[in-house]
Protein backbone atom coordinates (compact mmCIF):
# COMPACT_ATOMS: atom_id res chain seq x y z
CA UNK A 1 0.00 0.00 0.00
CA UNK A 2 1.12 3.23 -0.93
CA UNK A 3 2.36 5.23 2.39
CA UNK A 4 4.64 8.58 1.98
CA UNK A 5 6.92 8.46 5.15
CA UNK A 6 8.53 11.99 5.59
CA UNK A 7 9.76 10.74 8.97
CA UNK A 8 10.11 8.00 11.51
CA UNK A 9 11.80 6.73 14.66
CA UNK A 10 11.09 5.25 17.64
CA UNK A 11 8.90 8.03 19.26
CA UNK A 12 7.23 9.65 16.36
CA UNK A 13 5.78 8.73 12.69
CA UNK A 14 4.83 11.97 10.37
CA UNK A 15 3.02 11.06 7.27
CA UNK A 16 1.89 12.71 4.62
CA UNK A 17 -1.46 11.93 3.31
CA UNK A 18 -3.16 12.22 -0.06
CA UNK A 19 -6.52 13.75 -0.57
CA UNK A 20 -9.00 11.07 -0.41
CA UNK A 21 -7.71 8.79 1.88
CA UNK A 22 -9.51 8.37 5.24
CA UNK A 23 -7.04 8.94 8.44
CA UNK A 24 -8.91 6.43 10.31
CA UNK A 25 -11.49 3.52 9.07
CA UNK A 26 -14.44 4.32 8.37
CA UNK A 27 -17.68 2.23 8.87
CA UNK A 28 -18.22 -0.99 6.46
CA UNK A 29 -15.50 -2.99 4.66
CA UNK A 30 -15.09 -0.29 1.48
CA UNK A 31 -13.69 2.23 4.14
CA UNK A 32 -11.12 -0.21 6.17
CA UNK A 33 -8.27 1.36 3.94
CA UNK A 34 -6.82 4.79 5.77
CA UNK A 35 -4.07 5.95 6.69
CA UNK A 36 -3.83 4.20 10.24
CA UNK A 37 -4.20 0.77 8.39
CA UNK A 38 -1.37 1.22 6.16
CA UNK A 39 1.18 2.86 8.92
CA UNK A 40 0.42 0.25 10.77
CA UNK A 41 1.29 -2.33 8.32
CA UNK A 42 4.50 -1.34 8.20
CA UNK A 43 4.51 -0.18 12.12
CA UNK A 44 2.05 -2.16 14.44
CA UNK A 45 2.61 -0.21 17.43
CA UNK A 46 1.47 3.32 15.40
CA UNK A 47 -0.87 5.31 16.96
CA UNK A 48 -3.42 7.77 15.79
CA UNK A 49 -3.09 11.32 17.21
CA UNK A 50 -5.14 13.90 15.23
CA UNK A 51 -6.57 13.40 12.06
CA UNK A 52 -6.79 15.44 8.57
CA UNK A 53 -10.25 15.93 6.80
CA UNK A 54 -10.49 12.81 3.82
CA UNK A 55 -10.85 15.35 1.26
CA UNK A 56 -7.74 17.30 3.07
CA UNK A 57 -3.79 16.05 2.22
CA UNK A 58 -0.87 16.93 4.06
CA UNK A 59 1.47 16.05 7.41
CA UNK A 60 0.13 13.62 10.32
CA UNK A 61 1.41 12.25 12.92
CA UNK A 62 1.04 9.36 15.33
CA UNK A 63 2.99 8.14 18.28
CA UNK A 64 4.68 4.65 18.66
CA UNK A 65 3.21 3.28 21.52
CA UNK A 66 0.59 4.70 23.83
CA UNK A 67 3.51 6.86 25.90
CA UNK A 68 3.67 8.74 22.70
CA UNK A 69 0.50 9.17 21.78
CA UNK A 70 -0.20 10.60 25.13
CA UNK A 71 2.18 13.09 24.96
CA UNK A 72 1.31 13.70 21.63
CA UNK A 73 -2.22 14.79 21.89
CA UNK A 74 -1.36 16.40 25.22
CA UNK A 75 0.56 18.61 23.11
CA UNK A 76 -2.18 19.14 20.78
CA UNK A 77 -4.67 19.90 23.74
CA UNK A 78 -2.02 22.39 24.70
CA UNK A 79 -1.78 24.26 21.60
CA UNK A 80 2.28 23.27 21.94
CA UNK A 81 1.84 21.89 17.92
CA UNK A 82 2.42 24.48 15.41
CA UNK A 83 -0.01 23.86 12.33
CA UNK A 84 -0.42 25.71 9.42
CA UNK A 85 -1.90 24.68 6.18
CA UNK A 86 -2.62 26.27 2.84
CA UNK A 87 -5.73 26.90 0.96
CA UNK A 88 -6.42 28.31 -2.87
CA UNK A 89 -10.09 30.10 -1.72
CA UNK A 90 -12.80 31.55 -4.27
CA UNK A 91 -12.32 35.28 -5.44
CA UNK A 92 -10.17 38.09 -4.40
CA UNK A 93 -9.40 38.20 -0.49
CA UNK A 94 -9.84 41.72 0.56
CA UNK A 95 -10.28 41.02 4.55
CA UNK A 96 -7.39 43.52 6.39
CA UNK A 97 -4.45 42.70 8.18
CA UNK A 98 -2.73 43.52 11.13
CA UNK A 99 1.21 45.24 10.54
CA UNK A 100 2.71 41.39 10.43
CA UNK A 101 0.45 40.08 7.25
CA UNK A 102 -1.69 37.96 9.28
CA UNK A 103 -5.32 38.50 10.59
CA UNK A 104 -7.92 36.65 12.35
CA UNK A 105 -11.12 34.94 11.88
CA UNK A 106 -13.07 34.76 15.21
CA UNK A 107 -16.53 33.23 14.63
CA UNK A 108 -18.11 30.08 17.05
CA UNK A 109 -18.89 27.07 15.48
CA UNK A 110 -21.09 23.71 16.24
CA UNK A 111 -21.93 20.38 14.78
CA UNK A 112 -25.36 21.34 12.85
CA UNK A 113 -27.03 18.33 13.86
CA UNK A 114 -30.05 18.33 11.16
CA UNK A 115 -27.40 18.34 8.54
CA UNK A 116 -24.64 16.15 9.89
CA UNK A 117 -21.32 16.29 9.75
CA UNK A 118 -21.44 19.97 8.63
CA UNK A 119 -20.67 22.77 10.99
CA UNK A 120 -22.40 26.07 11.14
CA UNK A 121 -21.43 29.64 12.65
CA UNK A 122 -23.56 29.90 15.74
CA UNK A 123 -22.94 33.11 17.99
CA UNK A 124 -25.21 32.17 20.35
CA UNK A 125 -24.32 28.16 21.10
CA UNK A 126 -20.69 27.91 19.10
CA UNK A 127 -17.47 26.51 20.68
CA UNK A 128 -14.95 29.75 20.45
CA UNK A 129 -12.86 28.69 17.23
CA UNK A 130 -10.64 31.27 15.73
CA UNK A 131 -8.01 30.77 12.75
CA UNK A 132 -4.99 33.08 11.45
CA UNK A 133 -4.85 33.64 7.72
CA UNK A 134 -2.12 35.20 5.59
CA UNK A 135 -2.34 36.19 1.94
CA UNK A 136 0.00 34.65 0.06
CA UNK A 137 -1.33 35.66 -4.00
CA UNK A 138 -4.56 36.35 -5.50
CA UNK A 139 -5.85 37.81 -8.62
CA UNK A 140 -9.50 38.35 -9.73
CA UNK A 141 -10.50 34.56 -9.93
CA UNK A 142 -8.93 32.83 -6.63
CA UNK A 143 -6.58 34.07 -3.71
CA UNK A 144 -3.46 31.66 -2.09
CA UNK A 145 -3.74 31.26 2.24
CA UNK A 146 -1.83 30.91 4.83
CA UNK A 147 -4.01 29.61 7.74
CA UNK A 148 -2.84 28.62 11.09
CA UNK A 149 -6.12 27.34 12.97
CA UNK A 150 -5.84 28.26 16.53
CA UNK A 151 -8.50 26.22 17.58
CA UNK A 152 -9.42 22.52 16.60
CA UNK A 153 -12.89 22.24 15.75
CA UNK A 154 -14.12 20.35 12.92
CA UNK A 155 -14.46 21.64 9.33
CA UNK A 156 -12.71 24.41 11.09
CA UNK A 157 -10.80 26.02 8.55
CA UNK A 158 -13.43 24.82 5.41
CA UNK A 159 -16.32 26.89 7.42
CA UNK A 160 -14.49 29.86 8.50
CA UNK A 161 -13.65 30.78 4.92
CA UNK A 162 -16.73 29.64 3.43
CA UNK A 163 -18.14 32.22 6.01
CA UNK A 164 -16.22 34.84 4.49
CA UNK A 165 -17.70 34.26 1.35
CA UNK A 166 -14.45 32.67 -0.25
CA UNK A 167 -15.42 28.84 0.39
CA UNK A 168 -12.13 26.95 -0.50
CA UNK A 169 -12.26 25.59 -4.17
CA UNK A 170 -13.23 22.23 -4.77
CA UNK A 171 -14.90 21.61 -1.65
CA UNK A 172 -17.99 19.72 -1.39
CA UNK A 173 -19.29 20.91 1.55
CA UNK A 174 -19.44 24.64 2.17
CA UNK A 175 -18.97 25.32 -1.08
CA UNK A 176 -21.51 26.16 -4.11
CA UNK A 177 -21.35 23.64 -7.35
CA UNK A 178 -20.17 26.19 -9.22
CA UNK A 179 -17.31 26.65 -6.60
CA UNK A 180 -16.89 23.27 -6.20
CA UNK A 181 -16.57 22.47 -9.94
CA UNK A 182 -13.52 24.45 -10.17
CA UNK A 183 -11.12 22.20 -8.86
CA UNK A 184 -11.11 18.30 -8.71
CA UNK A 185 -10.11 17.98 -5.63
CA UNK A 186 -10.58 20.00 -2.10
CA UNK A 187 -7.57 22.53 -2.21
CA UNK A 188 -6.91 22.54 1.12
CA UNK A 189 -3.38 20.87 2.71
CA UNK A 190 -1.65 20.52 5.66
CA UNK A 191 1.77 21.96 4.94
CA UNK A 192 3.92 22.44 8.05
CA UNK A 193 4.21 21.30 11.64
CA UNK A 194 6.32 22.28 14.24
CA UNK A 195 7.08 20.58 17.70
CA UNK A 196 9.32 19.06 20.54
CA UNK A 197 9.72 14.99 20.25
CA UNK A 198 7.63 13.62 22.61
CA UNK A 199 11.22 11.40 24.14
CA UNK A 200 13.88 14.29 24.24
CA UNK A 201 12.50 17.40 23.84
CA UNK A 202 14.76 18.16 20.64
CA UNK A 203 12.92 21.06 18.47
CA UNK A 204 11.35 19.29 14.92
CA UNK A 205 9.87 21.15 11.86
CA UNK A 206 8.47 19.35 8.79
CA UNK A 207 6.88 20.81 5.90
CA UNK A 208 5.10 19.66 2.30
CA UNK A 209 4.83 21.69 -0.33
CA UNK A 210 1.00 22.03 -1.32
CA UNK A 211 0.71 19.96 -4.65
CA UNK A 212 -2.04 22.53 -6.03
Amino acid sequence: MDLQVVHADDALLVFDKPAGLLCVPGRGPDKHDCLATRAQALYPDALVVHRLDMATSGLVLMGRGPAAQRALSMAFEQRRIGKRYEAVVDGAWGLPADADGWGLIDLPIRLDWARRPLSIVDPAAGKPSRTRWQLLARDAQSSRLALEPVTGRSHQLRLHLAAQGHAILGDPLYASAAVQARAPRLLLHACWLQLQHPADGRALEFASPAPF
